[in-house]
This record gives C-alpha cells, structure tokens and sequence, in this order.
C-alpha cells in the first residue's frame, strides 16, 4: 500500500479531488441527516410501473403506468395509504387532484398527467413536501384537512374526547411543543388561557425550538378539542388569535376595492372604471380584525355603511355599503382559520345615465369637430388644387429639341430621370394632365405607336398604353401639387444607354420674407398655400407643408431658406442632399422634428415644398408608421361600405370608419414606392388613383359621399 510521509508535497490534483470527496461526503451526511425530507426513491411504486431515469432528482420521481389518471390516483393513494402514508387535503383546496400525503414529519405530494398525451396510460410524480410546523394527526382520523405551514389541522378522532386530549398531551409534547402557562404565554396576551369550551376543552402550546428547520420561530398554536354527538372527537389547531395581527394594514387592490394583508389568496372580476366589480379573499386573520380594517377603508374611500344585508350560507356578517356612484354588500365569514372576504359594488342606474349621457355629449362634439375637420380640409384641398391647376398650362406642346431618350420628350419637361437598362422614364412638367397626354398621343402615332384603350382619363390623372412591333409603353400622368409628373416605363423605352436631360435657371433679384408667414416664404412669389395636418380639438399639428412658386433663380431661392430657416433653429442634415441648377433637396432637423425643402422649376419660376413634421403629435394621435415604412390610414364619411384595394390587399372601408363612432379605420403599413389603389363603392364607378409613398410618410384616403377619394398626407 503506498503512503504519504509528512512534508510530502502534494500534487494540486489531488488536492482538488480531496476536497470534491470531503464535500461530496459533507453534503450526503447533511441529505441523510434531513429527517424530515422522505427519500421519493424509496417508496413504493404501482405494478407495471417505468421510472423515468433521463434526469436524475434526489427530490422527485416519474415513472408512468398502464391505467388512466383517474384509476391511477385511487391506487396510488391506497398503494400509499398502505404504507402508513396518511392522505389528506390543504385548505381551499379540496377539489385539487394533487394528493398529499404526511408520515411523521415527512410530507409527500403527487400528481398525474396522462403519459404521451394518451388518455389510457399515466404518469405519476412524487415530490418531496417539507412539514414546517409538524402536528399529530390522532390514528384513523377522518375528513383530514392540514397546512403544515402555519401549521393549521381540522378532523374528526375516531376516540373519545378524553382519549383524543391524552393522545395531544402525550404527542405535542414527544414532537417540542410546549404547553403554554400564563407566565410563559405573558410575551403574546396577559389574558387567560383557561377560556370553557361547551363539550370540550381548549390547551395553547409553543414551541420553543422553533420551526423544524430552527429557521424561525414558531407561533403559539391553539388546540380544541370538542366532543361530537357520535361519541368522535372534533380536533382544531391552529395559530393562537392572540398571536395574529389585529391592525390590518391594506394590500394592493383587486378590481379596485380594498383587500387587507395579509391573505393566503385573492380575486377579483372587474377594475375600477368597471360598471360591475367584485373581491374575495382569504385573511389570515380574525374576523373582528377585518371588519375594523374595512370600517376603516371604506370611510376612507368615501363608502358609507347603510345597515345590514341579508346572511347567506357561511356569513357571519353582510353589510350595505354605498358612494356617491355605487352599492355593494361587504360579506365576511370564517372557514377553517381564514376569514373569508366578499365585496361586491355596483354602479347606480342613475350614474350609468349620467356617464351614458357624458359619452353621447363627447361622442357628439367628437363629430362635429370631426367634421368640421373635414369640411376644412376638403375647403383647403379644392383651394390648393384651383391654385395649383391655375398654375399648369394647356397650351399644346411641343418637342424638346436634341432629346436623347426613345420617345419624345415635351418642351415643359423637368427633372428628366430616364433608365434605358430597366427601360423607366420620369419627368415633370408644369403643364396639364390634358396637354401631356395630347403631346403623347400626337407625337407617338407618327412614329407607329398604337394606342391602347385605357378606362383612366380623368383632368388630374391619365393612363396610357401603347404597343409597336412586340414592344409596350405604359404611361402614367398625374397632378402632383403644383406639377404633373410623369412616369412611363416598358420594353419600348429599354436602350443601351441613356444621358439625362437638364435644364437652365433664369436670373432674378433679392428675396425679402413675408414676416406674417408661419413658413418661410419670399414676398415675391406668384402663388403660395399652406396647409397643417392635426386632430380635432388639437391646437397642434403632426404636419405643416407649405407651397409657393416665386419668379427667382432657384440658386437665391435656396439661399433665402438656407438663411431663413437657420434663423429658426433649423440645421441642414449634408447627407443625402442634391443640389443642381433645376432641382434641389435638402433634410433639415427643426425644433419640432424632421424637415425637407424641395425645390424646383417651372414656367421660368422655382418651385417650393416646405413640409415640417412633428413626431410627438403624431405619437399622441397614433399615425405614426412603423419604422422604414409608410402607414396608410383609411376613412369613409360616405354613407356605404367601400373596399379599397392596393398592393395586392383588399381592405373593407366600413361607412362611418375614421369618424367619431369608429375614430380609427382600417390602416394599411406599405413599403417605400409607387402604388396604383382601385376604390369600388356602391352605386358608384370605379376609380383607380396613384400613390407615391416614402419611409416614414402617413397618408389618409378618405371616401367621401360622391365616392371620390381625398388623398392627404398626414406625416
């Protein structure tokens, strides 16, 4: 046998393997020693039985058997029973299928479930249950009910009640409890602990050890004894009253009526801004205590007692209570050591009449202001339209010379974008729809265009189709604000390459600003219009755009915003700006949130588009589309259902939908793009329109009572 001599140096390895063996070691004499948790493996299992070794648990063993859940527990409990096991119930829980078990000072639960999700076979649990306060349970005692808790027992002693109070005297004693005399007991109440019980007999004990953890002290407990007409013993413990706390402090409220502290359990139906509302619990404490806590809390809330209400089954006391809004019935009884609680409350039908009236008042405004909203905007939008559809020309066009692109393009053509490996052309113009589309069906049939039959032909938008030798053109002409743009794309317009267009700016003078503006915008322009987006009653809106066209260089138009703008607290974001002779874009971070200014030309002017969005008003009114994409809110003041259809979804705009009955309709969350939307109402043509949306856009389409649709941006 080998051997270490002292002064031996050891190896770090075995250094380390001594100490896993010393407190491996420690922790099994510390298991074995826990005399009051029972080893699960060791019981005995039903026949047939297949433990479940897949995850090894010192406090808790599967196995499954051959027998229903059903069958399953009426033998496990007889297995068990068998055993000395002795099955009884917790308090308020009667109906629970999980057994419990007690031997000694060990606790045991178990439980079923069907095996594999098969209704014939079963799965059975044993885990270990500790008893923290032990009390005896009298041999062959009936009608068991435990919580080894506090601890609390109630069952009936198949003895007499001389032989059931020698049974108590000669356990609690065997298990640490002591009988409490006056000078033991002086601690908790300087009361007399010889109170009569009629047929009976009542002892307090302690235990001066504590808890069979020696975690924390024990509470006195109160033992009676009560003789039964059966010549059986009725046997109660439980924690001494004069050990329970008798000012109740108040708990968190369910469904918004008081509950005290503490409570083994609680519910509620309801909240309370509920029409109907409901609390019960159970108290751990005495019923004079918590009738004295909800005199206290209910005077507190306003709530006045009007007398008493009729008992029923287990109360010991039912009251009327009442507040300026509502009735109820506060209900107390006991059952086991608990004080059960219920409280009801009702609203008065006369409170229900003045908040159904408050609703229709509010609902009411809610729809004139609703409508006054739209009056406006519609007031707004047909204004904007005559001033922009004022500013386009139908004078017939001719072709812009040296073009480089397959088509003609007209003379009033602007910001030509034209991709001949995709085959995509854009541009606008500031003449109208009718013009555009006269030059295009003039200027393509002489080159062997065919048209098309198209059913859009409408003063603010225009579609048309043309077809040559396999090849296909689809042109899209619509008003966009105080400019047409056009958009065509198809194999007719695919080339190898292709230059863009560019046009010239024209000099002007100095621009002044109009101080009464609440946008920037010079004194010299031609036009101008201002429109704000926002909800009703809202002083605040999510959205300011402002339009102008001003006879100037668009070189000085952009430095009168760049100047006026930072005098506002504006900041110019450099990335992603463009900036040319014809066209200019530029993000600006403004006090109130995102910014653009776009600018433009037409008619030997610069356009303007100043919109100013403002992201907290349009949080608070619920717009605000989701990040890296458009929202799409829809409405129908008209007096039918529509049914709007875009991007592949059809969507059921209800009548009514976005108005004050029915203040959000259905929205619609759109990726980035270009978007052609059919609407079908009843008794109306149909009408296809086009949408452009980008990242962060929120647009409303509201179907008005013609059937006609209002586009408007709202962010």
């Amino acid at each position: 046998m080998s051997r270490m001599t002292r002064g031996t140096q050891v190896p770090a390895r075995w250094r380390l393997l001594a100490c896993g063996l010393f407190l491996l070691a420690s922790s099994s004499v510390a298991a074995a020693a826990d005399a009051g948790i029972v080893d699960v493996h060791a019981l005995p299992q039903l026949e047939g039985a297949v433990e479940d070794t897949s995850r090894p648990d010192p406090y808790r063993v599967e196995y499954r058997v051959p027998t229903p859940p059903a069958v399953t527990l009426q033998a496990v409990r007889k297995l068990l029973s068998a055993e000395g096991w002795v099955p009884y119930v917790l308090p308020l829980e009667e109906k629970s299928t999980t057994l419990k078990f007690k031997k000694g000072r060990q606790g045991l639960s178990v439980h079923f479930t069907q095996a594999g999700g098969r209704p014939d076979q079963s799965a059975v649990y044993y885990t270990t249950d500790r008893i923290y306060s032990n009390v005896p349970f009298p041999d062959g005692a009936s009608d068991l009910v435990f919580d080894g808790t506090r601890p609390y027992l109630g069952c009936i002693a198949p003895g007499a009640l001389d032989a059931t109070s020698e049974f108590y005297i000669r356990q609690m004693e065997a298990i640490g409890w002591r009988k409490l005399t006056a000078e033991t007991a002086a601690r908790w109440t300087t009361t007399g602990l010889d109170e009569a019980v009629p047929n009976g007999m009542r002892a307090f004990y302690d235990h001066p050890e504590g808890d069979t953890t020696q975690f924390y002290k024990q509470k006195p407990v109160m033992l009676t004894l009560t003789k039964r007409n059966d010549g059986r013993t009725d046997v109660d413990v439980r924690i001494a009253p004069f050990v329970l706390p008798a000012d109740l402090t108040a708990d968190s409220d369910v469904a918004g009526l008081p509950r005290p502290n503490p409570t083994k359990s609680a519910r509620g139906l309801g909240s309370a801004s509920s029409n109907k509302r409901e609390m019960s619990a159970a108290a751990m404490a005495e019923l004079p205590a918590v009738l004295a806590f909800y005199h206290r809390e209910l005077a507190a809330r306003g709530w006045q007692e009007d007398g008493s209400a009729p008992l029923a089954p287990g109360d010991d006391v039912a009251l009327k209570i009442s507040n300026a809004e509502e009735t109820g019935v506060l209900r107390l009884g006991r059952k086991y050591d608990f004080t059960m609680v219920s409280l009801t409350a009702q609203v008065k039908e006369s409170a229900l009449a003045a908040r159904a009236k408050a609703k229709k008042e509010a609902d009411e405004k809610f729809m004139k202001d609703a409508e006054a909203m739209a009056k406006q905007v519609i007031a707004a939008d047909e204004a904007r339209r005559k001033v922009q559809a004022a500013a386009l020309s139908d004078a017939p066009l001719g072709a812009l010379a040296d073009s480089k692109t397959p088509v003609p393009l007209p003379e009033t053509a602007e910001d030509v974008r034209f991709k001949g490996d995709d085959g995509s052309l854009e541009f606008s113009s500031g003449s109208s729809v009718k013009a555009l589309t006269a030059f295009y069906r003039a200027s393509l049939k002489p080159l062997g265009w065919n048209e098309r039959p198209s059913v859009i032909n409408q003063p603010n938008m225009a579609m048309l189709e043309f077809a040559k030798s396999g090849k296909s053109i689809s042109f899209t002409v619509m008003q966009m604000g105080p400019k047409v743009r056009v958009s065509a794309e198809g194999s007719g317009l695919k080339v190898a390459t292709a230059k863009p267009v560019e046009a010239q700016a024209k000099s002007s003078e100095p621009l002044k600003p109009d101080t009464e503006s609440q946008l920037p915008v010079p004194t010299q322009r031609s036009s101008t219009s201002l429109a704000t987006t926002k909800m009703p009653g809202s002083e605040t809106p999510f959205r300011r755009e402002l339009e102008a066209s001003i006879p100037a260089p668009l070189g000085d138009v952009l430095a009168f915003y760049r100047t006026e703008l930072s005098k506002l607290g504006w900041q110019e974001k450099a990335d992603g700006a463009i900036v040319s002779a014809e066209r200019a874009q530029i993000d600006f971070t403004s006090p109130q949130g995102p910014a653009v200014l776009k600018l433009g030309r037409a008619k030997s002017e610069t356009t303007v588009s100043l919109a100013q969005k403002n992201p907290e008003a349009a949080v608070k009114a619920d717009i605000m589309p989701k990040a890296g994409q458009a929202r799409l809110m829809l409405g129908n003041i008209g007096p039918k259902e529509a049914s709007l259809t875009i991007n592949k979804q059809t969507v059921k705009i209800a009548a009514g939908a976005g108005g004050p009955q029915s203040p959000k309709g259905p929205m619609v969350d759109l990726p980035p793009g270009k978007y052609q939307y059919a609407l079908r109402v009843p008794g109306h043509p149909a009408r296809t329109e086009s949408l452009t949306v980008a990242a962060g856009d929120a647009w409303g389409l509201m179907v008005g009572p013609d059937g006609a649709v209002l586009p408007l941006q709202m962010y």
